[in-house]
């Protein structure tokens, strides 16, 4: 017998009734998108190795040990290699894309967000897999269009606000009954600020370094703000005492800041100021924020993050244009609202399983046509309908409908003559005989 062939570690097959809510949260987030006017943009998986190794940074642990990466060979003698990716983010496609396509020349702010597949690999553990899917959204163009705005900064906090309240995350407070979402706010300054910070604390991590994780001490050497997103225990006291980025912003930089939190004070948006959320992609300047959940993720509890980047467009060979943007982890996100629900649960009582509306039986073969054809009655009404077989005994028609349906719909020889079908309903028990023309009606009430 052959050996069964199963899914690629850190990546996993998603099955119904899960992808059910995978639908439900990528349909809230394109109807809450539309209202602050983004438009969807999608970029290929696969791009230039050159765009991560400029964007993102060559010293990043995604650059140097978490893509994947391969030489695509020549076909033709005309033709030249090319070092390709697996997109590990999608910031820098969005950003390749806007200069390719010239969208800054339309002198307008572009408002663009992506769902899709990312690809880093990592150590798989919960929420984390090598393949994985993103939520993200892009604010760009030039700076004549508002973009380097703190207004911008502030919109895009108060939509991901809004965005997680409509989800039926919501935010934590003392006086919730479930645990929500905590927005973690700095700014790590500006394209000078942010030299002079990483010198300071290349500096103070000298003479502690040898006293910290091996992860810890590689990172002081190739890319210093990433010690401060280390959760590392033995490693937190050290960091804690390393400078604070806070204390090298320019003026401007410290007044967009202010700007920034005036517009989210004014929107009743709660944020806390964490002087070590730096973010370590080279791209960020001034804005980065976080937001985090106390529930399904475990230690690990970030949820989703993003920051300005009013550099990386040049950096890429395009024009100035200033931007802002964010990425989910819908992986992650899911695993959030599984607890939650789960956690309602516990507090109001298991709830019944989410059943579609009916399940149609039919009495015999001779019946299958008919049962057919109102399924197709019902369900271009908007009813959830499964069709049984005739070929079923009718209790294991009706221990099928039990399972997935709220009520069991009998089709037979009477029934279909009539046009009069005789209805069960799970939850109490009661029976009726209800006229075809009457039924999508009577499932709906």
């Amino acid at each position: 017998m052959a050996s069964i062939v199963k899914a690629i570690r850190g990546t996993r097959d998603l099955l119904p009734p899960e992808t059910a809510l995978w639908n439900r949260v990528e349909s809230t987030v394109r109807a809450v998108f539309a209202r602050y006017n983004f438009g969807e943009i999608r970029t290929p998986v696969l791009e230039a190795t050159e765009l991560f190794a400029r964007g993102v940074g060559e010293e990043t642990d995604i650059v140097s040990k978490e893509m994947y990466t391969w030489e695509d060979r020549a076909r033709a003698a005309s033709e030249k290699a090319q070092s390709l990716t697996l997109r590990p983010e999608n910031t820098a496609g969005v950003v390749r894309a806007y200069i390719e396509h010239k969208l800054g020349d339309t002198g307008q702010l572009q408002k663009l967000y992506y769902i899709g597949p990312m690809f880093r690999r990592e150590r798989p553990q919960k929420g984390r897999y090598r393949q994985f899917f993103q939520i993200g959204a892009e604010v760009i163009g030039p700076a004549s269009s508002g973009s380097e705005s703190a207004l911008r900064d502030a919109e895009v906090l108060e939509m991901l606000a809004t965005l997680l309240n409509e989800l039926g995350i919501p935010r934590a407070s003392a006086a919730n009954e479930y645990k929500g979402w905590k927005l973690h706010l700095n700014s790590v300054g500006s394209s000078t600020d942010r030299p002079r910070y990483i010198a300071a604390l290349r500096e103070a991590l000298v003479p502690v370094k040898d006293k910290m994780c091996p992860d810890n001490q590689r990172r002081a050497e190739t890319n210093p703000l990433r010690v401060l997103d280390s959760k590392d225990e033995a490693d937190q006291e050290i960091i804690n005492a390393l400078p604070k980025i806070a204390d090298y912003l320019d003026d401007a930089s410290t007044e967009h800041f202010q700007q920034v939190r005036a517009a989210l004070d004014a929107c009743g948006v709660p944020y806390e100021v964490n002087p070590r959320l730096v973010r370590g992609l080279d791209y960020y300047t001034r804005t980065t924020f976080e937001f985090t959940v106390d529930l399904g993720l475990g230690t690990q509890n970030a949820l989703l993050g993003g920051g300005r980047y009013d550099g990386l467009s040049e950096m890429l060979g395009g024009p100035k244009a200033p931007g802002i943007g964010f990425a989910i982890g819908e992986d992650r996100l899911i695993l959030t609202l599984q607890a939650l629900e789960e956690s309602r649960a516990i507090a109001e009582g298991e709830p019944a399983a989410t059943k579609i509306d009916a399940y149609i039986a039919p009495l015999s073969t001779a019946q299958n046509p008919a049962a057919l054809a109102l399924a197709r009655t019902l369900r271009a009404a908007g009813l959830e309908v499964e069709v049984g077989d005739g070929n079923f005994r009718l209790k294991k028609s009706f221990e099928n409908a039990d399972r997935i349906a709220r009520s069991i719909v009998i089709l037979g020889e009477d029934e279909v003559t009539t046009s009069i079908a005789t209805v069960k309903q799970f939850a109490d028990g009661a029976q009726s005989k209800v006229a075809f023309a009457e039924l999508a009606a009577a499932l709906k009430a």
